[in-house]
């Protein structure tokens, strides 16, 4: 992907905010599912899965809803972009989409997203750790709940500044991912 491929550097207004899991979730990713995946219909391998902590009852979330697609290659997927956007999503440039060879969407927009989807290529490491991970924290809810308070004390330190929010997480994620590769 290029810049001129996609809005670049996606302009966030939506500030780091942990709240409470919302039991409607779930209804809202399926609502967005059922949009998503007639749009991405020629190019998906599988479902959409709900992914990320939204996709964990019981856990502590940023109120977005994460929404993983994978496609077999995004040479053959270019027309995805234009089928997403007829479906009214934007295709948005996310810091480190280019090296994990990640697509990004929002819905409704991306300043005030209530929904992003990652598309990634079936043979991505990062759509099987998405998956293990979210897995991981369904079944393991002590861990879930180590993460929802790291979650939270990064968000009060980081309210607006997502790359160091990130960076504060990957180190629990890390050794989720290590678990979780033991396990399977």
């Amino acid at each position: 992907m290029h810049e001129s491929d996609a809005a670049h550097d996606a302009v966030r207004r939506d500030p780091i905010e942990i709240v409470s899991y919302d039991k409607d979730w779930p209804a809202s990713f399926e609502q967005e599912r059922r949009r998503v995946e007639p749009a991405l219909r020629p190019w998906l391998i599988g479902s959409v899965e709900h992914v990320g902590s939204t996709a964990v009852p019981g856990l502590s979330a940023k109120p977005i809803i994460d929404m993983l697609a994978m496609v077999a290659s995004y040479e053959d997927a270019r027309g995805a972009i234009a089928a997403m956007e007829a479906a009214g999503w934007t295709h948005v440039w996310e810091a480190g989409d280019e090296e994990l060879r990640r697509w990004s969407f929002c819905y409704p927009d991306p300043a005030w997203r209530t929904h992003h989807l990652h598309v990634v290529e079936y043979v991505s490491q990062l759509g099987r750790d998405c998956l293990a991970f979210r897995d991981h924290l369904r079944h393991h809810p002590e861990d879930a709940q180590s993460y929802a308070g790291i979650k939270q004390s990064l968000a009060a330190l980081h309210h607006d500044d997502r790359p160091a929010y990130r960076a504060g997480k990957a180190p629990f994620i890390e050794d989720i991912m290590r678990r979780a590769s033991v396990e399977h």
